[in-house]
């Protein structure tokens, strides 16, 4: 269904279910006039002579003149609102009688139902915001955590429209100087030589390169940074996985691999959400079922940013230890000795100093009990550490399938301008590529867009935004 933009439309903005307080939205053309039906306050005064961005209390009537609620209506005129049409939220006590009754009375005095996501895509067509604003609007309703929210907080506000703006503007200075070229192409007049022409190009193409890289930072926030528990099997990694979680999430078991598929379970740690991964026990088995848990464990350890090997601190490093180094290459690895309840801090001490000659004083190693939650704080400040490291919040990062496929579109065609630079080639066939990336970057914010692409993002909204 397409959505049109000169109706009036109203909706629940409050999260189904009864609560102290439920707002009720309405906003379009007639917003003020179908409102001022059945809304009356004490001085008898219309709300078209209210002024915008105030609130007046009042009570909604029924047709009959029964009382239906006594409400707080706030007024937002156009094109002073969120959506840019007149806009009206009535907050009514959070009874689901009182908000079913309030939505039949608007919608008998001309409202209909918004759509999911309605309100944000009158905003986006009203020049309110763009595309990717928009998206984050969305994105900040599902934060999680606060690195999710602070994300996608800067995405609502703009920075990342800021950045995407920035690059279109240096493309059509591109552009401009190659349609200059092939304007004035005939009297041989040079408005920019091919050294320029690339060093712009090779700029733009770099934050580029930078924005799509980042992906992978919001992926990870967005969805948790991917953290393996590898190990023999018994080494703990069960219990570590419980230890963490605060439940018993997976089965702990004296018997050797118990553990024969990978289990997976968030947390939060410092406003980061983590999505641990505990995998089979890696060792030599002819057990056909767990043999495919084991290899399962190490296609976990390369799909993971961080992989924290466990080991008993009682016993030597597994055979498999550089197979375990090698696949962890590029990852965050933490070597934990596991069961230190079972030694002196000394002997501890001496342990660590021994794995470390084994496996080299680059990778950081813990003594822990998982069982008895010893060295845990210490394991949680490590990770902590590393994401707070690797995830510098303060650049501007994508977190949207969407956008990434968009960028890499437009990366792509960058690549090809580049190297028309390098080969001389025709200004024509350079200013199609430079178009076409100019055409991607357009698609995230919303200047190049389709009915198909709006229906499909804002589908995925709530109908009260």
């Amino acid at each position: 269904m397409r959505a049109d933009t000169t109706d009036t439309i109203c909706a629940i903005s409050t999260a189904p279910g009864v609560g102290g307080i439920a707002v009720i939205r309405i906003s379009g053309p007639q917003a003020i006039a179908i409102t001022d039906k059945i809304f009356k306050n004490k001085k008898g005064t219309s709300l078209q002579q209210q002024p915008t961005h105030t609130a007046k209390y009042g009570t909604i009537y029924a047709p009959n003149g029964d009382i239906v609620d006594d409400v707080v209506l706030t007024l937002f005129k156009a094109p002073h609102s969120f959506t840019g049409d007149d806009t009206i939220e009535i907050s009514c006590h959070g009874s689901q009688y009182i908000q079913q009754t309030l939505l039949n009375l608007l919608i008998k005095e001309g409202c209909r139902m918004a759509m999911p996501g309605e309100y944000t895509r009158r905003a986006f067509i009203n020049g309110k915001m763009d595309l990717a604003e928009a998206e984050g609007v969305a994105d900040v309703i599902a934060s999680t955590t606060a690195a999710a929210h602070r994300v996608a907080m800067n995405q609502m506000r703009g920075t990342f429209s800021t950045k995407l703006e920035e690059l279109r503007t240096q493309m059509i200075n591109f552009a401009s100087l190659i349609e200059l070229e092939l304007d004035f192409s005939e009297e041989e007049v040079e408005f920019a030589d091919r050294t320029q022409l690339n060093n712009l190009a090779q700029t733009i193409n770099t934050e580029i390169e930078r924005l799509s890289n980042s992906f992978a930072t919001g992926n990870a926030i967005k969805n948790g940074v991917p953290v393996a528990i590898i190990g023999e099997t018994n080494a703990g990694k069960s219990t570590l996985l419980n230890q963490l979680t605060g439940e018993e999430r997976a089965i702990v078991s004296p018997i050797h691999g118990t553990t024969r598929d990978t289990i997976e379970e968030t947390i939060v740690i410092q406003g980061t959400l983590y999505r641990l991964i505990d995998t089979a026990g890696l060792r030599t088995t002819t057990d056909t079922i767990e043999q495919i848990g084991i290899e399962r464990s190490y296609q976990k350890i390369e799909q993971s940013e961080i992989v924290l090997w466990l080991t008993d601190i009682t016993g030597t490093l597994p055979q498999n230890a550089q197979e375990i180094k090698q696949r962890s290459q590029g990852k965050k690895l933490i070597l934990l000795l596991n069961k230190s309840d079972k030694l002196t801090p000394q002997e501890q001490q001496q342990r660590i100093e021994q794995a470390q000659k084994e496996v080299g004083e680059e990778l950081p190693i813990l003594a822990i009990s998982a069982k008895n939650n010893e060295g845990i704080e210490e394991l949680q400040q490590q990770l902590t550490a590393y994401t707070t490291a690797q995830y510098s919040l303060s650049d501007t990062i994508v977190t949207n399938a969407r956008h990434y496929e968009a960028l890499t579109k437009a990366g792509s065609a960058m690549q090809r301008t580049i190297e028309g630079l390098e080969m001389n080639i025709p200004g024509d066939l350079l200013a199609q590529d430079i178009r076409e990336a100019m055409h991607y970057i357009g698609e995230i914010t919303g200047q190049i867009s389709t009915t198909d692409l709006l229906q499909t993002i804002f589908s995925k909204f709530c109908i009260g935004k």
